[in-house]
């Protein structure tokens, strides 16, 4: 017969406590627990085999009749299954993530004068949330963040298609945030029309280059460093937080809408200027559903996390993610309760 057949027999123990030989530990769990029998059947799903075993207690001798064995047996049957079922959800729900993972930087890079910092979480299935931040030519660096509606293998497809495409146009016209955001528009619309997606990028020009003002060569006194100038544009995704020791303010980049979601997408660029000292949060709306608070609400505290940091943890990047998330998760980051990806990527600008 069949492992997972409803009329396998189980084990009945009709009367525990007069069992003969009876373990002392045994029989002082079942005082204690209060039941005189039990009977138990093995639960078996083709093709992963014994997931477990379902054991029923009485409070006094008893033994369960045919009628009940083989109700018992159907019962067995179908939480096996359900069970086999769950168990596979969790492994496909776990490949899913490390996917997602795997398609995201394994380390941030090394840029004079800026320090990184990010966490990241992928939902339970694996999500559509990403960041990237790069090296560009003659010393500048790009910052992205961007998210896919949807979750599961699809999403994390997308996700990775619009991170390595976005790489590929920042390298080649990186100082213009709009160029890059058009033409990732563009072959989105080419090759997905019916999929939106959110990003923003900011370009982080070198110390020293056209839109900082500064003279050529490094000045004494300074170090060689002179102001940076970011140029940010957006589709539709969460305005950027600048925070440090005079101000906490968002930029506004949020004025355009997703990609695709245009006959004609267009995006103003906006130029900021950081103060040595400050820095720059990109993060997902992940971040601010996890709050389970409405969206106006979950800004606010966003906003009440990075101006309340200790002078100490604004200058450290990798304190000051973990001390806004602090008070936005308490729950943490890795909560299986949500099925929200979460992004955080904070860029510190050195004194």
């Amino acid at each position: 017969e069949p492992p997972h057949a409803p009329g396998r027999p189980g084990i009945a123990e009709p009367d525990v406590l007069g069992a003969p030989g009876l373990d002392p530990r045994v029989r002082e769990v079942a005082t204690r627990l209060g039941y005189a029998a039990s009977y138990a059947v093995p639960l078996d799903a083709a093709p992963v085999g014994r997931l477990g075993v379902a054991v029923w207690l009485y409070d006094e001798p008893a033994e369960p009749d045919d009628h009940r064995r083989h109700l018992l047996g159907l019962y067995r049957t179908y939480a096996a299954e359900h069970l086999a079922r769950v168990l596979e959800l969790h492994r496909q729900q776990k490949a899913a993530a490390a996917l997602a993972e795997g398609l995201l930087p394994h380390r941030l890079p090394r840029v004079p004068g800026i320090r990184l910092a990010v966490r990241h979480a992928a939902g339970p299935r694996g999500g559509g949330d990403w960041f990237d931040a790069l090296p560009l030519p003659d010393g500048a660096l790009g910052l992205a963040v961007g998210s896919v509606p949807g979750s599961g293998p699809e999403a994390v497809a997308a996700m990775g298609q619009l991170r390595a495409s976005l790489r590929a146009y920042a390298v080649m016209e990186g100082e213009d945030p709009v160029a890059v955001l058009s033409d990732l528009e563009l072959l989105l619309r080419l090759t997905e029309p019916a999929r939106a997606a959110t990003v923003l990028f900011a370009f982080a020009e070198a110390p020293g280059g056209p839109s900082s003002g500064a003279p050529d060569g490094p000045v004494a006194g300074s170090g060689g460093t002179f102001p940076r100038t970011l140029t940010l544009a957006g589709a539709g995704h969460c305005p950027p937080l600048l925070t440090g020791e005079r101000r906490t303010e968002f930029v506004e980049t949020s004025l355009s809408a997703p990609l695709t979601m245009l006959a004609c997408w267009e995006a103003p660029s906006v130029e900021i200027a950081p103060a040595p000292g400050e820095t720059l949060l990109l993060y997902s709306d992940g971040l601010l559903h996890r709050t389970g608070d409405p969206t106006d609400r979950a800004f606010a505290r966003l906003h009440a996390a990075a101006a309340g940091a200790p002078r100490a943890v604004r200058q450290d990047p990798e304190a000051l993610v973990d001390h806004i998330l602090g008070r936005l998760l308490p729950q943490g980051l890795d909560d299986p309760a949500s099925p929200e990806d979460v992004v955080l990527l904070a860029a510190h600008f050195e004194a």
